[in-house]
């Protein structure tokens, strides 16, 4: 609840002169609620209508567990390992 709105905040401002990719490095996220889902589809779909894409990487266990239980994996890009360049 914290950091959604930094997290929107940094996406929407790359999104102002879109670049073909955004990769959002997860690997400290220990914690994620309904609204900070909430913030990664939407940034998704945002970013989709900017023609970019929003990859998710080195995401941990808990989230992809909670993006299973949701149905949200499908829904976003995930690539786990380093961040893509």
């Amino acid at each position: 609840m914290l950091t959604a709105a930094q997290l929107s905040t940094a996406v929407n401002e790359a999104l102002a002169d879109p670049p073909p990719r955004i990769v959002l490095d997860l690997g400290g996220v220990t914690f994620c609620d309904s609204q900070g889902l909430g913030t990664l589809v939407v940034l998704s779909r945002k970013a989709s209508h900017a023609q970019s894409l929003l990859v998710l990487t080195n995401v941990g266990d808990f989230l992809l567990r909670v993006l299973d239980i949701t149905g949200l994996r499908s829904a976003l890009m995930i690539r786990n390992g380093a961040p893509a360049d």
